[in-house]
């Protein structure tokens, strides 16, 4: 698995995660989802993302997009 895999698979967990929190605690936590996006706007835009640093700390190996 690459870093570009696991932030992926990371941002989809945290969405859907946000989704059923929202749906059974608090719809406050819709503010997580727009975090996510928001996020990977971000890193599309700039390269960066903190994610894809944690997932460099354990040892996963770079992808086209993280390097």
């Amino acid at each position: 698995m690459t870093i570009d895999h696991a932030v992926a698979m990371f941002a989809g967990f945290m969405i859907l995660l946000s989704l059923v929190l929202a749906q059974f605690v608090s719809s406050w936590f819709l503010l997580l989802t727009a975090f996510v996006g928001v996020n990977l706007i971000q890193a599309s835009i700039t390269g960066f993302c903190p994610a894809a640093i944690a997932f460099r700390a354990f040892g996963l190996k770079s992808g086209p997009m993280f390097k």
